[in-house]
């Protein structure tokens, strides 16, 4: 991410305007059994999509499915935004995704499972009412239903 004293008025300005969605709502709900039980699932806002897929678009509030057995060499990074580096990113796609430590992590038992999916969101949203309203609540349930325990979120 860029340090504000070093942006054009215009793109800082841009910056300090976009809206911040505040939830304080939202509750702490402790695990109810060991992370050694557990089945993980990775949530993303990194643009993140199989080579295959259609490409997000500026604001695209959809998401996109994952296989948990993709090879990180087969995704693909959309996202638009100017508000952060990538380049550490297009070194190691583990640093917005951790996707390979997640399964190094299932492999001695630290965690149970690796879900059998994730899910990417576009980040830099201007208007979150679709995440809210339809396509968070989309993932959400998708999640419950795939019976992920712990979902590890990475925000871009």
């Amino acid at each position: 991410m860029p340090r504000l004293d070093t942006l054009s008025d215009l793109s800082r300005n841009s910056i300090l305007a976009l809206p911040v969605d505040r939830n304080e709502a939202a509750p702490f709900t402790p695990l109810s059994k060991p992370l050694s039980d557990c089945t993980v699932a990775l949530v993303t806002s990194a643009g993140l999509h199989c080579r295959d897929d259609k490409p997000f678009r500026k604001f695209d509030p959809g998401y996109r499915v994952i296989p948990a057995d993709a090879h990180l060499s087969d995704l693909v990074v959309s996202h638009t935004s100017i508000g952060f580096d990538r380049v550490p990113m297009q070194q190691d796609l583990n640093v917005v995704f951790p996707l390979d430590r997640v399964r190094e992590l299932a492999g001695p038992g630290a965690v149970g499972a690796v879900a059998p999916h994730c899910y990417s969101f576009m980040g830099a949203q201007n208007d979150l009412s679709v995440v809210k309203q339809q396509t968070g609540p989309e993932v959400a349930q998708r999640l419950v239903g795939e019976g992920v325990d712990v979902v590890v979120l990475t925000p871009t």
